[in-house]
């Protein structure tokens, strides 16, 4: 049904302010799609290995057992399992490429048994080996056996993707991942690794595990008879926190933190029945729901009200009278009643 136009006009500024969809899922690389379909094929083979081999004449078994290890029907059974019905891109390509497994299955196995190597990368050519990226799937940096010297990732590793520079990890910088970031030392180096240990928290540049290695101090540590300590920057003069905030010093910083006047051993609040909240730099002193507020005293409504207090809204003249043991109500003396007479009954 199309809306009017006015209609229409109406919920453009609606539309507007809907927050944007968000971003489609990252759509696989061929390369995944190919290594997913071999993870699935592999599971295949480990759940299908034992099959029709359960005991009894154990000749026959082993002779059975050796016809279905290679047989059709046993990769048909793991083919109907690698794809759901609902996975239209692996359904896809398995509908293209099943020649491709039944040839390897039926006479390719026992050269290539690894079907990764010989599916993906060398039939397919959508991924390429450990260590190796790009559509020529040129070695990365530092060499194909421990890229990048074992310390990052290869840009592209196992695709046919990226330019096969080096991402180190935490700790580790260069090209090849050799050297070492701020903050850490080579604990280890020879012609094959390289292994970066962080420093004391206290060290920017340092070349051991202590504060006495240091050959810089981080900020907010100083260099005192050879080692770096911390800076109290709480004993600066001026304080570098506010009057309404105390100073708490840490390992090379501090932190301004609220006072809270309301826990402070002597009272803030000082009128009776009076309650204190805390605020951010302050406080404020509050008389509870329902009490009067007096220049000395948050008075409770009964005391307020002298003792008596207002329970039938009709009747002013009739009062309820609180003592320690309950409440009776009385009715204000007028003209042929006597003020000590007792309520009646149906005014209890």
């Amino acid at each position: 049904m199309r809306l009017p136009r006015r209609a229409a006009l109406g919920l453009l500024p609606l539309l507007l302010l809907l927050p944007p969809a968000p971003e489609a899922a990252k759509k696989p690389t061929p390369c995944h799609r190919c290594r997913g379909l071999v993870d699935k094929f592999n599971q295949g083979m480990v759940d299908t290995a034992k099959k029709n081999f359960g005991g009894g004449n154990t000749a026959w078994e082993e002779k059975t057992l050796s016809k279905y290890e290679s047989s059709e029907i046993r990769l048909l059974e793991i083919l109907e399992g690698l794809c759901e019905s609902s996975d239209f891109e692996c359904n896809q390509m398995l509908e293209a490429q099943e020649e491709h497994l039944e040839a390897w299955w039926l006479q390719l196995k026992s050269e290539y048994p690894d079907l990764f190597e010989w599916f993906c990368v060398k039939t397919l050519k959508v991924c390429c080996s450990p260590g190796t990226y790009g559509p020529d799937c040129l070695a990365c940096q530092g060499g194909s056996q421990r890229p990048c010297s074992g310390n990052g990732h290869c840009s592209g590793d196992g695709s046919r993707q990226g330019d096969g520079s080096c991402r180190c990890h935490m700790g580790y910088q260069g090209p090849l991942c050799t050297d070492c970031m701020d903050g850490y030392f080579s604990s280890l180096r020879n012609e094959t690794h390289s292994i970066c240990t962080a420093c004391d928290e206290s060290c920017k540049t340092c070349s051991g595990l202590t504060n006495r290695d240091c050959g810089e101090c981080e900020v907010g540590w100083v260099l005192d008879e050879g080692a770096c300590v911390d800076v109290d920057e709480c004993a600066a003069e001026p304080p570098p926190c506010s009057a309404a905030q105390f100073c708490k010093n840490a390992n090379g910083s501090y932190t301004c933190e609220d006072v809270d006047e309301c826990s402070l051993a002597e009272k803030t609040c000082v009128r009776k029945n009076e309650n204190c909240y805390n605020t951010p730099g302050s406080y404020v002193c509050v008389c509870p729901d329902g009490f009067e507020e007096t220049e000395d005293a948050c008075v409770p409504p009964a005391e307020a009200d002298g003792g008596l207090e207002m329970v039938r809204g009709g009747f002013p003249e009739d009062r309820c009278m609180t003592s320690l043991c309950g409440h009776a109500c009385a009715r204000e003396a007028t003209e042929g009643e006597s003020p000590t007479q007792l309520p009646s009954r149906e005014d209890l």
